[in-house]
């Protein structure tokens, strides 16, 4: 029976949308009124899908990711079959984006589509490790059991991107207030307290000299230094989109004392969370490595990734192999070889995730807790060399009174 994606307005006027089915769209806007709605618009799910893949051509977010599989989850582990999961996500989804994706992929699978083969008509929203993984499920029967370890995922990841980025927010947002307040003393308040010693033709100290200097040239050459950083900004983000240039900054990243350490751990997280997923919703090892080598964001470790699935495949240990490229933490290294020993990849794998993810959120709370006092500090040493500059004049303008 063929489906339709329908707007409807309640009795109190609002409006409702959802799924059903029904042999034609008459049928299903009498349906609708006989649940005491008033249709507005009926649409075929083809249509809709049509629409839903224009739409989603933007993806979804980490956070709507998360949700869906979780809610997806839970409806097939309650006994329900996909198409129906999919029309209950579709009625009871609020975002009109999600609603359409998931009337999309419902369509796809009503078609006798397998969900896989669905949700790869939408790759900006499903990455390759989520077709990957539900294919697996769907071959071994376990799709419930692999979209709750997808949700756990998916929430991890967005986790430690909120960690990153929430730990260097206030950092950053402090430099750039204090950037901005010392740009004004300078370009405003400095020159007209200063300028009164100068008018007097008064000697003033070098603190203050060099003072008037740097003003003067934000007055006069700031805008140029400000379209310098600008084009900077931007032909650097031109040169990281080739290849070869990106591969070469990923690299120095890595070699940076505290920043490299910081980037291995990142990535060998996400590496061995995913390939821990995989792995336990049975795709082989040497897909699993293709496809986590794609969710690692660094260049040299990616190809470290993609190197070691091909020593795999000459027969070679994969911790081994890892090991090789000096990349990867020789802690998760470890549990890694333990866990080929023993037979227990899966376990150790996460386990390795969850040592790095520890590792990460120790190093980011140190860094930001020595970053905000390190910023404070340097702007205090900042204003204080502008007082003295302001007062130094002064100070030798009372002794010659004296």
């Amino acid at each position: 029976m063929p489906a339709f994606a329908y707007q409807a307005l309640d009795q109190g006027g609002k409006t409702q949308r959802g799924v059903l089915q029904g042999d034609t769209a008459r049928a299903v806007r009498a349906s609708l009124r006989e649940k005491g709605l008033n249709p507005l618009e009926v649409t075929p799910v083809s249509e809709a899908q049509q629409q839903g893949r224009s739409i989603m051509r933007r993806g979804l977010s980490g956070a709507q990711l998360a949700l869906l599989t979780r809610q997806l989850a839970t409806l097939l582990r309650a006994g329900l079959p996909v198409d129906e999961a999919l029309a209950a996500l579709a009625e009871q989804n609020d975002d009109q984006r999600a609603r359409t994706l998931v009337i999309a992929l419902r369509s796809r699978v009503m078609e006798g589509a397998g969900l896989a083969a669905a949700l790869a008509d939408a790759p900006e929203s499903f990455p390759e490790i989520y077709r990957a993984s539900i294919a697996a499920g769907e071959q071994s029967g376990r799709l419930d059991q692999v979209l709750a370890r997808l949700a756990d995922y998916s929430e991890a990841r967005d986790a430690l991107n909120q960690k990153i980025w929430g730990a260097l927010a206030y950092p950053l947002l402090l430099t750039l207030v204090a950037i901005a307040v010392v740009t004004g003393l300078l370009v405003y308040v400095v020159p007209q307290i200063v300028g009164v010693f100068t008018q007097m033709h008064q000697v003033l100290p070098w603190p203050t000299r060099a003072l008037l200097g740097l003003s003067a040239f934000l007055k006069l050459w700031g805008w140029l230094l400000l379209l310098a950083i600008v084009v900077a900004a931007i032909g650097g983000n031109l040169a990281l989109r080739t290849q070869q240039v990106r591969t070469m900054w990923h690299g120095v990243l890595l070699r940076l004392p505290l920043i490299g350490r910081l980037t291995r751990a990142s990535n060998t997280a996400r590496a061995s969370r995913t390939l821990a997923l995989l792995t336990a919703s049975a795709v082989p090892l040497l897909e699993a490595l293709n496809i986590a080598a794609l969710v690692v964001p660094n260049l040299p470790m990616r190809a470290a990734l993609k190197r070691a699935a091909l020593k795999v495949r000459e027969g070679g240990s994969f911790s081994r192999a890892l090991g090789d490229s000096g990349y990867f933490p020789p802690v998760a290294l470890r549990l890694i070889a333990s866990g080929e020993r023993a037979g227990a990849l899966e376990h150790m794998l996460d386990e390795a995730a969850n040592h790095q993810q520890r590792e990460l959120d120790r190093w980011m709370t140190t860094l930001t807790a020595i970053l905000g006092p390190l910023v404070i500090l340097l702007v205090g040493a900042m204003v204080l060399f502008i007082v003295l500059a302001i007062l130094l004049p002064i100070f030798n303008l009372n002794q010659m009174v004296k």
